[in-house]
């Protein structure tokens, strides 16, 4: 089941602003390593479910994950061929927006070359650039 809110006090979402930088949940502050978004996207609850499943199986159970981003918001779509007009769409699914310098996924517990292989492997299921980075690099 992918990730979605508990419960909602429920009104459809306004698209709302993806502009500027991450400000915050923009360093590494559970593990040691993560992944840092490089780019800005409404990312999906199957993407981030896909990139945490390809990061757990290559740490095989060592370590710890920590996933930074939680799809909170609501997106709707129209049923395809669907006149204009007639209210909001049903909501279709839940997305977290992901702003560059927003870690995604922190790891401990491996090796940095485990780590950094995770999170090449989480890069490639998710539809943004993202850096490899590291709790002792950015000392910012």
């Amino acid at each position: 089941m992918a990730m979605q809110p508990a419960r909602v006090k429920f009104r459809k979402m306004h698209r709302g602003s993806r502009t500027g930088l991450a400000t915050r949940g923009h360093t590494v502050a559970f593990g040691e390593y993560g992944l840092m978004a490089l780019e800005r996207c409404w990312m999906d609850a199957k993407q981030i479910e896909a990139a945490r499943v390809a990061i757990a199986r290559n740490m095989k159970r060592h370590g710890k994950l920590w996933i930074r981003v939680f799809p909170q918001k609501s997106f709707t779509k129209k049923p395809l061929e669907t006149r204009m007009g007639k209210g909001k769409a049903p909501v279709e699914g839940w997305v977290a927006v992901i702003r560059p310098a927003n870690v995604l996924f922190e790891v401990d517990g491996v090796t940095e070359a485990i780590a950094r292989e995770s999170m090449r492997l989480a890069a490639t299921k998710l539809p943004i650039k993202t850096k490899f980075v590291s709790r002792h690099h950015h000392a910012s």
